[in-house]
């Protein structure tokens, strides 16, 4: 994919041009909107207005990264929703288990290929871990999310968030360690041989 060229002819209008770079990002998108919403409707909704935003805007891309500027306006998406939803709290239509937690069966968590044992301990740790990004703080999950998900450097995640590096490297050195400690009791959980990776 020749992202540069793309890019020129989106902006020239070429609606297939950004479909094209739509389907080259998309998953990257919805999966920062999911791991910073933790809620796969609120992601779905959020890459959505991101898609939305970013065609309307595209003509303001002046170059650099198109991925960190992409993360970025999904990234305000979900600053948008977090904001919502404590100015108008919500009670969610979907079922709950016997601890409140919606129940969801997200199809990137199921792999055929496993024993239903390790399908179970899959989701447990999937659950685990977005439990412990939602219970940090929205600008620390983003940090986490941009860099250890998304894989992007700390240069790239302080451009999406528009803050120094500094920020960025002090944000996830205090989410890891949140993230470890959180953690931490579920691991203690596992079977040693889940622990041990056999």
């Amino acid at each position: 994919m020749d992202e540069f060229a793309l890019i020129q002819d989106a902006q020239q209008g070429d609606l297939d041009a950004f479909n094209r770079l739509i389907l080259a990002y998309q998953d990257r998108v919805y999966s920062q909107a999911y791991r910073v919403l933790g809620e796969s409707q609120a992601a779905d909704d959020a890459t959505q207005e991101a898609f939305i935003s970013a065609y309307k805007k595209l003509r303001s891309f002046r170059g650099g990264s198109f991925r960190a500027w992409l993360l970025r306006i999904v990234t305000n998406a979900c600053y948008d929703e977090l904001r919502r939803r404590k100015r108008r709290p919500t009670t969610s239509l979907e079922p709950l288990d016997e601890s409140g937690d919606e129940i969801e069966s997200p199809h990137w968590i199921a792999d055929p290929g496993e024993l239903p044992e390790d399908n179970v301990v899959r989701a447990e740790l999937g659950q685990a871990i977005q439990h412990c990004l939602d219970k940090l703080p929205t600008d620390f999950r983003v940090v986490v999310v941009l860099v250890d998900v998304q894989g992007m450097d700390y240069l790239e995640a302080a451009s999406v968030i528009g803050k120094p590096l500094g920020t960025v490297k002090s944000r996830l050195a205090r989410a890891r360690s949140r993230m470890r400690e959180c953690l931490q009791g579920f691991w203690e959980l596992l079977p040693m041989s889940m622990r041990l990776g056999s």
